[in-house]
C-alpha cells in the first residue's frame, strides 16, 4: 500500500505526473483500438464499481487498471480520427500543456485582483484572436467592448441575451417584458431556445424564422423583416437577432450584412452564432463568411470545437462592456478592493453567469504561440480538404446522394431509399448510421432536413488522415450494401408470400 497522497507534495506530483502523463500519451497511441462509440449499456458502470468509498487510500496503478478495464469501456472517444459525429471538440498537445498549467495554478479568477494576469491575458490573448479573424475594432478591448471566455457558446448566447433583455427594459420599462421578441432560424442551435427559457422570454415570443432550402438553409432577411414587421403591428417588441455561421445541421451560414442591417432599423441586438465555424475564418479564403460582422453588436467561436484548444473555451466579443455589466454585475461588501473600486481594470466575474472562473486563457495562449497563424490555418485546410475528399466518394456511388452544399468541413449526405420508401429513407438512413456506429469502427450523426434524414460526416478530429476518410467511406459502403439487399430480400419474400 503506497503512502497517502499529501495535499500538495512537489515530489508526488513529479512522480504521479510523469506516470499520469506517459498514460495518457499511451491512450492517444492506442485510441485506434477502441470502438469509437462506447458499445457499453445504460447502467453498465455501477455494476462495476463497488457502492461506496474506500476508506483507506488505494494505489495509483489500481486505479490506472480500473480506467483501462472500466472506465474506457464507457468512454466515446471524441479524439478518435475515426470520429465523424456532432461537430469536432480538439485536444492538441498545446492546449493540453495549458490545461496542465491552469491546473497547477489553481486561481479563481474572478476578478483582477485575485490573479491580475489571469485577466490581463485573456485580454490579450483575445484581441490577438479578434485580429486573427479580422473583426471591427470596436470588439477589442482597447475600446469600449472587449472578449470574454466562457465555457459554452450556450452560456454566451444567454449573457448577451439577458444584456440585450436588460439595455431593453431598461430603456421601455419592466412591464415590457412580456412583450419583447427574439428572432432566429429553424436552424439555429437549441441553446438559444434555453437562453429565452431563463430569461423570461414568453414561449410565444421565441420566432423561430423557417430557413430556405434554395438559399442552402440560411435564412432569408426578407421572411425575418416579413416577421418583424407583423409583430410590430400587433404591438410586441423585436429586440434581438441571432444569426449563425456554420449551423449545427448543415453548416449554413446566414447573410450577416443584410440581417445586421435589419437589427438596426428596428434598434435590436445583434449576435452572430460562430461556434463551428469561426475558427476557419482565420483563413483569408474563409473569411468571407463573416462579411457584416461589423454589424453586430456580439460574437462568439467556440476555440475547443476547431482550434486545437482543450474544452472549454467558448470566446465571446461584445462591442460595448457595458451591457453586459449593468446586467450582470454584483458588488458585494466581501469582493471589493481598491482596483475594482476605481475602475481602473477589468473584473470578468460581471461578464458571465457564475462568479468563478479557471485561467483558461492559458490554454488559448499556448495554441496560439506554439502553433502560430500559419500552422492553425493549414489544419483548418486540411480538414476542408478532407471533407472534399469524402464528398467525392459519396458522389461517386449513386446509391448516396448529398443532402446540403458542403460547407467548410461538414458532408451531409444519405442512401437512397427506393421508389417504393414509404417514409422517404428516415428508416433505412437510421439503420444504416445505426449499423456503422455499432461496428465501432467509425462513429457519425444525423439531422432532419426537410424533412428527410439526413446522416452528417463532420471532419475535423486532430489525427484524422486521407486514410481514415477511406476506411470511413468503406464502412458505409459495406453497410449500405448490407442494408439494401436485406431490405430487396424481405421485399421479395413479402411479394412471394
Amino acid at each position: 500500500m503506497e503512502d497517502s497522497l499529501k495535499p500538495m507534495d512537489a515530489e508526488q506530483l513529479r512522480e504521479y505526473g510523469h506516470k499520469m502523463v506517459d498514460f495518457i500519451a499511451d491512450y492517444y497511441k492506442s485510441i485506434e483500438n477502441f470502438p469509437v462509440l462506447s458499445q457499453v449499456k445504460p447502467g453498465y458502470l455501477r455494476e462495476l464499481l463497488p457502492d461506496s468509498a474506500p476508506n483507506q487510500p488505494e494505489t495509483l496503478q489500481d486505479v490506472f487498471e480500473d480506467i483501462h478495464r472500466k472506465i474506457i469501456p464507457g468512454v466515446t472517444h471524441w479524439q478518435s480520427p475515426n470520429y465523424f459525429a456532432y461537430y469536432p471538440s480538439n485536444s492538441s498537445t498545446a492546449g493540453f500543456l495549458g490545461e496542465m498549467l491552469s491546473a497547477g495554478f489553481n486561481i479563481i479568477g474572478f476578478s483582477w485582483i485575485t490573479s491580475p494576469a489571469a485577466t490581463e491575458l485573456e485580454m490579450i490573448v483575445l484581441d490577438w484572436l479578434a485580429k486573427m479573424l479580422k473583426l471591427p475594432s470596436e470588439f477589442l478591448s482597447s475600446g469600449q467592448g472587449g472578449g470574454v471566455i466562457q465555457g459554452t457558446a450556450s452560456e454566451a448566447i444567454l449573457v448577451v441575451l439577458l444584456a440585450a433583455r436588460d439595455k431593453t427594459l431598461r430603456k421601455l420599462g419592466k412591464k415590457s417584458l412580456e412583450k419583447l421578441v427574439v428572432y432566429a432560424s429553424d436552424q439555429t442551435h437549441s441553446a438559444l431556445q434555453k437562453a429565452c427559457q431563463i430569461a423570461g422570454i414568453f414561449p410565444e415570443n421565441f420566432r423561430v424564422v423557417k430557413a430556405d432550402f434554395n438559399s442552402n438553409y440560411a435564412v432569408t432577411p426578407e421572411v425575418v423583416s416579413e416577421a418583424i414587421s407583423h409583430d410590430l403591428s400587433a404591438g410586441l417588441i423585436p429586440f434581438f437577432l441571432c444569426a449563425t455561421v456554420g449551423t449545427t445541421s448543415s453548416a449554413a451560414v446566414d447573410p450577416l450584412l443584410e440581417l445586421g442591417k435589419i437589427s438596426k432599423v428596428y434598434d435590436m441586438w445583434f449576435h452572430v452564432d460562430a461556434a463551428y465555424a469561426g475558427s476557419a475564418c482565420i483563413c483569408p479564403e474563409y473569411r468571407h463568411y463573416l462579411d457584416g460582422v461589423e454589424e453586430a453588436d456580439s460574437f462568439d467561436m467556440n476555440a475547443h470545437k476547431w482550434f486545437l484548444t482543450n474544452f472549454d473555451c467558448s470566446v465571446l466579443w461584445v462591442k460595448d462592456r457595458n451591457a453586459l455589466i449593468q446586467s450582470l454585475s454584483t458588488n458585494p461588501e466581501f469582493l471589493k478592493n481598491k482596483a475594482s473600486q476605481e475602475n481602473t481594470i477589468v473584473d470578468f466575474k460581471d461578464w458571465q453567469i457564475p462568479l468563478g472562473r479557471r485561467f483558461r486563457s492559458l490554454k488559448l495562449w499556448m495554441v496560439l504561440r506554439l502553433y502560430g497563424l500559419e500552422n492553425l490555418q493549414n489544419y483548418i485546410r486540411k480538414h476542408i480538404r478532407l471533407a472534399d475528399q469524402f464528398e467525392h466518394l459519396i458522389t461517386s456511388d449513386p446509391r448516396f446522394e448529398i443532402m446540403a452544399p458542403k460547407t467548410f468541413s461538414l458532408v451531409c449526405f444519405r442512401l437512397i431509399p427506393p421508389a417504393d420508401d414509404l417514409d422517404n429513407g428516415y428508416k433505412l438512413n437510421y439503420n444504416l448510421m445505426d449499423a456503422v456506429n455499432t461496428t465501432g469502427k467509425i462513429f457519425i450523426s444525423h439531422t432532419v432536413l426537410s424533412g428527410k434524414f439526413v446522416l452528417r460526416f463532420a471532419v475535423g478530429a486532430p489525427m484524422t488522415e486521407e486514410k481514415h476518410i477511406e476506411e470511413a467511406w468503406k464502412v458505409l459502403q459495406e453497410q449500405a450494401t448490407y442494408l439494401l439487399r436485406r431490405n430487396q430480400d424481405m421485399s421479395q419474400s413479402s411479394c412471394l408470400s
